[in-house]
């Protein structure tokens, strides 16, 4: 006996045709835009918000110990708008390492006490909450950097595990990262430039209160002769820290030597004691 063609309902085929009716046209994902916490305004022309767009992940930057990098592409269909941004993802709380945090988290405010019992405890809540501290403090600060005009990346948006920022580099087909500041040889006609950079940054930020609290030529750019201060989970407010002080020093102390080996002569002295005052010319 002949087998006849089976077919669906035409209800049933009609779903059955497309597994994943809200996948994006291409691309990964679509546009992460409207579930984040977004930066500062005026934002720069390259920021795409319409919610059109799409993103996929070109591959990690960088690995570290609180996060990782990664470079995404977001763009528009059938347009030629197209951004890249780094995406830095966030550890959890069983993947990050907590033996810095503690130095660096005073002075900053928790509202709920059950919060900083468990972040003193650091129990496995506590840990999330920590983590989730280090990831909203550095896109605070990246807005209100920007806001004060200092070289920083663009914070494009914050959702609960990753921060979209300003790509520093060439973009393309093939985007390439601005080099490390320890990783180039400058002339000394530029590295004078760059200390002056430095020096007029470190001193807006102790102006208004801050220091980076992790500052080294690991984590400063060198972009088209221009730096660009990257890496901010562990800004410290310099008065409300009880190191705070201590931070400063070292931030400016480790990047003083760095120039100093390059032929710079430069104080470390001098430098601090002119942050001091800055931070200090308030009270």
């Amino acid at each position: 006996m002949a087998h006849q063609p089976f077919h669906l309902p035409e209800k049933q085929a009609r779903f059955s045709t497309d597994t994943s009716p809200d996948a994006p046209p291409e691309g990964e994902r679509w546009s992460t835009w409207d579930v984040s916490t977004h930066g500062p305004k005026p934002r720069p022309d390259w920021v795409l918000t319409e919610l059109a767009a799409v993103e996929s992940d070109l591959g990690v930057l960088k690995t570290g110990k609180e996060a990782d990098v990664h470079v995404v592409r977001r763009w528009i269909p059938d347009t030629d708008r197209v951004s890249t941004m780094a995406a830095k993802r966030y550890r959890n709380g069983d993947h990050r390492l907590f033996h810095r945090d503690a130095g660096y988290l005073e002075g900053r405010r928790v509202r709920r006490s059950r919060e900083l019992r468990a972040m003193t405890r650091r129990t496995d809540f506590g840990k999330q909450v920590i983590a989730g501290q280090w990831a909203a403090a550095e896109f605070a600060a990246l807005g209100r950097l920007w806001e004060l005009g200092l070289p920083v990346p663009y914070p494009v948006q914050l959702d609960e595990s990753e921060m979209l920022m300003e790509f520093v580099g060439t973009t393309g087909s093939t985007p390439v990262a601005a080099p490390r500041l320890v990783s180039t040889r400058p002339e000394p006609a530029l590295l004078a430039d760059l200390f002056e950079q430095l020096r007029a940054t470190m001193l807006t930020l102790a102006h208004h209160g801050w220091t980076h609290g992790d500052l080294s030529p690991y984590n400063v750019l060198l972009h088209e002769e221009r730096l660009v201060l990257i890496d901010w989970p562990q800004v410290v407010d310099v008065i409300g820290n009880p190191r705070g002080f201590e931070f400063l020093e070292r931030d400016a102390t480790t990047m003083v030597t760095w120039f100093q080996r390059k032929g710079l002569e430069v104080d470390a002295g001098e430098l601090v004691g002119d942050l001091v005052a800055e931070a200090t010319a308030r009270f």
